[in-house]
């Protein structure tokens, strides 16, 4: 590590801290600890360092009570806007910073997006790697310059969920493995090509961190991975920040160590199935392991090294803001009766961090929505005097504010796992349209169960007593960490409820909240009039899409992947099962190389319903006499910077 490219002065206070901190402490300097935060790094009070506090949050401040649900890393991608990016990326930061966060535990660039069974790509940005790559760049630099570090994840190829862990066998120890996690066999243009340009773009935005991720590349566990992590990220990328590992990703203590692994997290706990078991392969390991010549203490010190210089950088020595007390008690991966550390609070506790952030969240949401259909000039509407609002997805959560499974009923605004959010509150489109129609004098009739929808509600006498102006139908489609999506259809009967609402009204507008590809069907109906796109839309949803069906938006959004005719269209399936049992058997064999999203379906000229980059508009556009400017640099490179 060199500190080169505006590094330079916090690497010098990085060593000098270094060369005050005995071995021991080095050592738990590279070791989370259970703690108030997702991930910590234990304070050295004698050095009045407080430790560092990280935390997940792509789409918000997780364990957040108080702070603001931002629109997805998809629905920030939808909309093609380098400011939206930054903006929502520094308020998101400025939020976490509020609450003690020292590092947020995003933005993702992987998964990419190679299959659309992919259930995490909605925390990411879209299946093309230059479109991710920017808006990594943009979101890195809108944290960064509010004083938070980033943390650019999941290096690299992570592109399912299934058997991203290994399996352990009963009553065995957590380093005994029925089967290792699924390898991504992966040439090396494709990951170059395609799977580290987001990362080069990161790198670029001198991010203060990477995160290697669960799955095995080419056979050896990603956070041991040589290749991947010195050669490739710290080499030819030239990265002088640190990599921590995926929460359980490490399965070694000197092995990860040599192979460029800098920080394991959570570190005081291991991943064991399911569970988190005490011990770690670093903290006294890593000490042993310095003291018997196992490893050197030079590489010991880059590591702590490399997690100070940002530290430094950034000016978090100074005035920082301490830990909410109020985020332990929602840590989802260390309660407070694990803690094995007395941690300290001080400052306000519950702190209202969320600004006027929600202006802004209402307006990227409606920024973000895509048009894909708009016939008969549905849209916009135009008072119309008599609603009709059909769908699951239209009404207020019904099992709480913390999306932690696929519940029936209530408007999905962000999905579960380590990128969920705890709603402070939500818009639901039920209660922006009803607050719309209240001041145009419409008449709603509502109807929000998918199951009656689409089986005997809509041949009752009494479903419309007179055709309707209009029917709005909210659909949704839930993604989540842990678990790949099995279908692209739209949940809870979507798409049949979709045809039987067009089937009875002859003006049909479909909108779905959805972390990415669906096969729309319905598209095809002769009443189904118009079509949004909102994926995961944050707090603001329903006002952020009741601005767009009335017009006091224009829609701007465009489509970041591809909505093929159907399922069979897509290539490049989850290895979602072995037929063997033995240890190394889950391999998924990117043998579609570079044709992954548009390029697949360019190169074998599969016609789509909705291609990459399609979005309509309420104006036309007329565009003549377009010349193009080479702007290229003269001397362009694809080396890093030259270092010492």
């Amino acid at each position: 590590m060199t500190g080169s490219g505006g590094w330079e002065t916090a690497l010098v206070k990085a060593k000098r801290f270094v060369s005050k901190l005995t071995l021991e402490e080095k050592s738990w300097m590279a070791t989370g600890q259970p703690g108030p935060c997702v991930g910590n790094v234990l304070p050295i009070p004698r050095l009045n360092f407080s430790g560092l506090c990280l935390q997940n949050g792509p789409q918000c401040v997780q364990q957040g009570d108080y702070s603001s649900v931002f629109v997805s890393g998809v629905s920030a991608a939808a909309s093609w806007d380098r400011q939206l990016l930054y903006d929502r990326g520094n308020a998101m930061a400025k939020e976490h910073k509020a609450k003690g966060s020292h590092v947020i535990l995003g933005p993702i660039g992987g998964p990419l997006g190679r299959s659309p069974y992919d259930s995490r790509t909605w925390e990411g940005f879209a299946v093309d790697p230059y479109l991710t790559g920017v808006c990594m760049e943009e979101t890195i630099n809108g944290m960064q310059d509010a004083g938070v570090q980033a943390n650019a994840k999941h290096f690299i190829a992570n592109e399912q969920e299934t058997q991203r862990n290994p399996s352990y066998a009963p009553d065995a120890n957590e380093t005994t493995y029925i089967q290792d996690s699924v390898s991504a066999n992966i040439d090396d243009r494709t990951l170059h090509e395609i799977y580290m340009w987001p990362f080069a773009n990161a790198v670029r935005a001198k991010v203060a961190s990477a995160m290697c991720s669960y799955n095995r590349v080419n056979g050896s566990h990603s956070c041991q991975n040589s290749y991947l992590l010195n050669h490739l990220l710290k080499g030819e990328l030239g990265f002088q920040g640190y990599v921590m590992s995926d929460w359980g990703a490490t399965h070694s203590g000197v092995a990860s160590v040599e192979s460029g692994m800098d920080m394991s997290m959570p570190g005081g706990f291991t991943l064991y199935g399911e569970e988190w078991t005490e011990g770690s392969f670093l903290g006294k390991n890593l000490t042993s392991a310095v003291k018997n010549g196992t490893v050197e203490v030079s590489r010991l010190n880059d590591m702590i090294v490399r997690i100070m210089t940002p530290y430094f950088w950034l000016g978090q020595e100074k005035n920082y803001p301490s830990v909410d007390a109020s985020v332990g008690p929602l840590n989802v991966d260390s309660a407070p009766d694990t803690w094995l550390y007395d941690w300290k609070f001080t400052g306000e506790t519950n702190r209202d961090v969320r600004a006027n952030h929600s202006a802004m969240i209402r307006e990227h949401g409606a920024s973000s929505t895509v048009l894909l259909k708009n016939e008969r000039n549905a849209l916009p509407l135009r008072k119309p005097r008599n609603i009709v609002i059909a769908g699951n997805d239209a009404g207020p959560l019904t099992q709480g504010p913390n999306l932690q499974a696929n519940f029936e009923y209530g408007h999905l605004a962000g999905s579960s796992g380590s990128g969920s959010c705890r709603f402070t509150y939500l818009s639901t489109p039920l209660d922006a349209i009803n607050t719309r129609a209240r001041k145009d004098g419409s008449l709603v009739q509502f109807y929000l169960n998918n199951t009656l929808l689409a089986t005997e509600a809509l041949t009752s006498p009494l479903w419309i007593p007179q055709q309707p102006d209009v029917c709005l139908v909210f659909l949704k489609s839930f993604a989540a960490e842990g678990e790949d999506r099995t279908s692209l259809d739209l949940d809870w009967n979507g798409n049949a409820v979709a045809e039987a609402v067009a089937n009875h009204c002859n003006n049909t507008v479909v909108i779905t909240n959805s972390g990415g590809v669906n096969v729309m069907p319905f598209a095809d109906h002769p009443n189904v009039t118009a079509i949004l796109a909102q994926h995961y839309a944050g707090e603001e949803s329903g006002n952020a899409i009741a601005d767009v069906l009335y017009g006091d938006v224009n829609p701007s959004g465009k489509l970041p992947y591809v909505i093929a005719y159907n399922e069979s269209d897509y290539n490049a399936p989850l290895t979602t099962a072995v037929e063997t049992n033995g240890t190394w058997d889950w391999q998924s064999w990117f043998d579609e190389e570079l044709e992954v999203g548009y390029r697949y379906f360019d190169a074998h000229n599969i016609s789509v319903r909705y291609e990459f980059g399609f979005g309509l508009s309420y104006t036309t556009f007329d565009l003549k006499n377009l010349k193009a400017k080479d702007s290229t640099p003269a001397n362009l490179t694809a080396l890093p910077a030259k270092r010492a």
